[in-house]
């Protein structure tokens, strides 16, 4: 298994797994195909009528969505729109109340193990075995995947060195920052190349340093036929990354497609959020008080 080579500008010099470009899966695509393309493949995510109740409030509210594979997609949305409830429903993590949720067209719960057998997730909050290194991490979560052990060693050290965590690769996880946190448990959700991968809020308390080097392993990933669904709240960092994108508002999809279609004539995806989630209606209110000291 070689080096990639041509991937460099995104990663501080480092060339990414080579592995990334063995994708077979239906979300693969040949030379000259567009993303969504592939010949026969499903979508990447199908939604239908999903929903989430707690108690009174009803954080997710019957979506329907259809992201293309190949797709780098953004989910965003205002605190408490439902965005970690809908990816913790779709990637398996939370039982939905109602609908149906495909990936590369199996059913998410009446198929769990072949499901997640293909995708990766970073969910928020994400707990690690902590009194593992970090490569012993990548080593359990490899076998635990049922890869072989070369293939694991070969990829964890690959991945270990792309996402500059080397020298802390014998380190336990307990003491790592939050950003290197962030970084070994992306490489977890990739070590088995899967064809789906959820990341919420991945770029939270990374360097900007990191967070460069992390974007370039997605756009390396996606390039070669994988499908990203993240969230965040930075809309500059999903207008620079995303090429489709769906937003979210008291539990519902309130836009979503090509990212061209829902910033239309806004100007921004900043703009167009704030219109779509209604914040462009909101002020300070009458905070005159507000400024200089106690009065």
């Amino acid at each position: 298994m070689g080096e990639a080579h041509g991937t460099e500008r995104n990663t501080g010099g480092r060339p990414l797994p080579s592995y990334y470009g063995d994708r077979a899966g239906p979300a693969g695509r040949g030379a000259g195909q567009q993303p969504g393309e592939a010949s026969g493949a499903p979508p990447a995510l199908r939604v239908r009528g999903l929903r989430k109740r707690f108690g009174e409030q009803e954080a997710v509210a019957g979506i329907d969505l259809e992201l293309p594979a190949g797709h780098f997609a953004g989910l965003v949305g205002p605190n408490g729109a439902g965005k970690t409830t809908t990816l913790s429903m779709v990637t398996g993590l939370l039982r939905p109340d109602e609908g149906l949720v495909e990936i590369v067209g199996r059913d998410v719960w009446s198929d769990p193990v072949g499901v997640k057998s293909r995708i990766g997730v970073l969910p928020e909050g994400l707990r690690l075995f902590e009194r593992l290194s970090g490569r012993e991490l990548l080593t359990f979560t490899g076998r635990l995947r049922g890869l072989p052990v070369r293939d694991v060693d070969l990829r964890a050290t690959q991945l270990l060195d792309v996402l500059d965590l080397s020298a802390a690769q014998h380190k336990l996880v307990v003491d790592y920052s939050t950003g290197m946190r962030k970084k070994i448990g992306l490489a977890a959700a990739l070590l088995h190349n899967p064809e789906v991968l959820f990341l919420d809020e991945p770029f939270e308390g990374v360097d900007p340093v990191s967070a460069q080097v992390i974007r370039g392993v997605l756009e390396r990933y996606t390039a070669t036929g994988g499908t990203v669904v993240f969230s965040s709240h930075v809309m500059e960092l999903v207008e620079s990354l995303c090429d489709w994108v769906a937003v979210m508002a008291a539990g519902r999809i309130v836009a979503h497609g090509p990212l061209a279609e829902v910033r239309g004539e806004a100007g921004t995806l900043q703009d167009a959020f704030l219109s779509l989630v209604g914040a462009d209606r909101r002020s300070a209110g009458d905070l005159d008080w507000l400024g200089g000291g106690p009065k």
